[in-house]
């Protein structure tokens, strides 16, 4: 028969469990590590090994596959998911190829502590996702530094603030670790929090800025919330308050404490960068496939956030530079579409998770 590659070339082609077999002795593997569908093949295998009568012969060794919840881990899944435009490409942060987990902001040191703690099994089993988002957490959390950014921004005006004044303080860019040092932050009348740090009639247990109440502008001064502006439609566009400059973070002010601390950004050095926020890319409720055998996608796996503020510290990022961003998560900068003028930072790992190290 013809070769449906090279015609009539040849007379003879080695099936794959002949070729294998000799292929691995020639270069001098010792060990063919192979999935668990090819157990079956391995007395083939051994048998080729042994009557080719070479010296050393190699050993397969079989192994279950790595199986995670709600990822998409099957090639022709992948194929389908980037062909559809459903994702940007095999390096998309939602999957788990090598080059997405590497855009997403994933280290090697927590990928290897992720297979340290999964280990070699020999049954075929699925593995948390969640064990996998553990590990980059404990990587990063000692590592990054503690940046403050604005997610979702609403201007807030400390209207007794000295209008034109701006100053720097002193944040520590990790508080668990004292080595990464402190940096200086500017400081202004005009701030942008973030709009959840704001209620006008906030529940009980409500501990951060409503009308008449009194929080911590982290790293700076207490501030007391008199009111706010609204648009046409009812919404929140302008926050107002006073400050006590009595109450400056290190100057050693003992008189009261609050029981609220907010992150804010100095509006008028600020940089307006966009945000993506990912969630697993398939419906953790629902399962993986829908009854057709096609994926159950999550119609929520990307939040593209267009208009966040974060610190001019990090005006001069690189691609897969990464930082936790106070509250927020843990970010890194994207290697594909942020550029210098245009800063994009995906969310590696939110900061909490219900996932316990047994």
């Amino acid at each position: 028969m013809s070769h449906h590659n090279t015609g009539d070339t040849w007379c003879i082609y080695p099936m794959y469990d002949f070729a294998h077999p000799i292929e691995d002795a020639i270069e001098h593997i010792t060990h063919s590590i192979c999935t668990l569908e090819f157990e079956d093949h391995r007395p083939l295998y051994d048998w080729v090994v042994r009557e080719c009568e070479f010296e050393n012969p190699p050993r397969q060794i079989e192994f279950a596959k790595l199986y995670l919840t709600n990822v998409v881990t099957g090639k022709r899944y992948i194929k389908k998911l980037v062909e559809d435009s459903i994702v940007d490409g095999w390096d998309d942060p939602r999957l788990v190829s090598i080059a997405a987990l590497r855009r997403r902001g994933y280290t090697p040191e927590s990928l290897k502590k992720f297979v340290e703690l999964v280990g070699v099994a020999k049954a075929n089993s699925s593995v948390d996702y969640a064990m996998l988002e553990y590990c980059i957490r404990e990587d990063l959390k000692l590592k990054k530094a503690r940046m403050m950014a604005v997610l979702d921004p609403v201007k807030l005006i400390i209207d007794n603030y000295p209008e034109g004044q701006t100053e720097e303080l002193s944040i520590p860019n990790n508080l668990e670790n004292e080595e990464l040092g402190e940096r200086k932050v500017p400081f202004g009348r005009e701030l942008y929090i973030e709009r959840e740090d704001f209620m006008e009639e906030p529940p009980k247990k409500y501990f951060r800025l409503f009308p008449g109440n009194e929080v911590r502008l982290m790293g700076a001064y207490f501030v007391t919330c008199t009111g706010c502006e609204k648009d046409e439609n009812g919404n929140v566009t302008v926050i107002h308050a006073t400050y006590d400059p009595e109450t400056k973070s290190g100057s050693g002010f003992t008189g009261r404490k609050v029981k609220g601390t907010i992150h804010w950004v100095a509006a008028d050095t600020a940089l307006e960068v966009e945000c993506r926020l990912y969630e697993n890319i398939v419906d953790e409720e629902k399962g993986k496939l829908n009854e057709d055998g096609s994926l159950n996608l999550n119609p929520n796996s990307l939040t593209v956030l267009k208009t966040c503020y974060v610190e001019p510290a990090l005006k001069d990022v690189r691609a897969y530079d990464s930082f936790q961003f106070m509250r927020n998560g843990y970010f890194c900068v994207d290697s594909k579409d942020s550029t210098p003028e245009h800063l994009v930072f995906n969310r590696i790992v939110s900061l909490k998770s219900s996932f316990k190290l047994k």
